[in-house]
């Protein structure tokens, strides 16, 4: 966290420099401060820090408004509460505001370098994940498909994005949990299913539901194998999958999630499978 960027919001001078003198003592470097909402959009906006700490009481105004026009510049900015006030309603209403951590004044200087690391910890481990997972599930994929169907596949479309996903016939979802909560959708058209299914069983399905329980098992074996590649690299992700959802259907859609996605659309021997995944940032420091 060698490159930390802090600004602190009180309208106090007192506390400001209390801390101040901890975050700096620490090696921190604190690059603004501010005491209203119009200074906080000010000096974020020329600073352009990757954390706030945030006094309640402002003239005005509150920390929660300003904690409001803070993520409006930039969502990824963390914002931690130091406030002489601290009751389950205040803190909860700062969670609904995207606050990241809340500690109580007078400020306790290894409570809230604690809270510090624990945030931007966090947030670092999220940033490596979120480099890392596409390519792990496009390699369970891969492999997914050679080993149970002893075929190959070509990506040949890839993207991020955020929106809803309309299913060419059939949908899998796999829930994510552990260190990052996400999911993984595999979808493709029915008759895609069963030719995938029959080169499994290597023999013709008896019926649709042979044939979803065929692609449930090759979803989860994918989005399995994808979270051990991922807890290899490093296991304090401590990803596991939750049991698959099935959809299937001519108008079925599945809506977008509140983080992007990855998607990749394979050629294989049997039609094309489309891996759709993602993972949200969570408010693990808050636990």
């Amino acid at each position: 966290m060698a490159d930390l960027r802090i600004v602190i919001v009180d309208d106090s001078p007192f506390s400001i420099a209390v801390i101040r003198g901890v975050l700096e003592d620490a090696g921190f470097e604190v690059v603004g401060e501010a005491s209203s909402l119009e200074e906080v959009k000010e000096v974020v906006q020329r600073t352009k820090p990757n954390l706030v700490t945030m006094d309640m009481t402002l003239p005005g105004t509150d920390g929660l408004e300003c904690t409001r026009a803070i993520h409006s510049i930039d969502n990824t900015i963390k914002v931690i509460i130091i406030s002489s006030m601290m009751d389950d309603e205040i803190v909860q209403e700062a969670k609904k505001n995207k606050a990241s951590g809340y500690i109580q004044k007078p400020v306790d200087s290894d409570e809230l370098l604690t809270l510090v690391h624990r945030i931007m910890d966090h947030e670092e481990l999220f940033l490596s994940l979120d480099s890392e997972f596409s390519d792990a599930f496009k390699e369970a994929l891969l492999d997914g498909i050679n080993k149970m169907t002893k075929s190959l596949l070509y990506f040949k479309e890839e993207s991020f994005h955020h929106e809803e996903h309309s299913s060419a016939g059939l949908t899998i979802i796999m829930g994510i949990i552990g260190g990052f909560s996400g999911r993984m959708l595999l979808d493709m058209k029915m008759e895609t299913a069963g030719r995938i299914a029959s080169a499994v069983l290597k023999r013709i399905p008896s019926g649709n539901e042979e044939i979803l329980a065929v692609i449930g098992e090759l979803a989860n074996i994918i989005s399995g194998n994808s979270c051990s590649i991922l807890n290899r690299k490093n296991k304090a992700y401590g990803l596991r999958v939750a049991p698959p959802t099935i959809m299937h259907g001519e108008q079925v859609h599945i809506s977008a999630p509140s983080y992007k996605t990855f998607s990749a659309l394979a050629e294989t021997d049997f039609g094309d499978i489309m891996i759709n995944v993602g993972f949200q940032r969570g408010d693990d420091h808050w636990m």
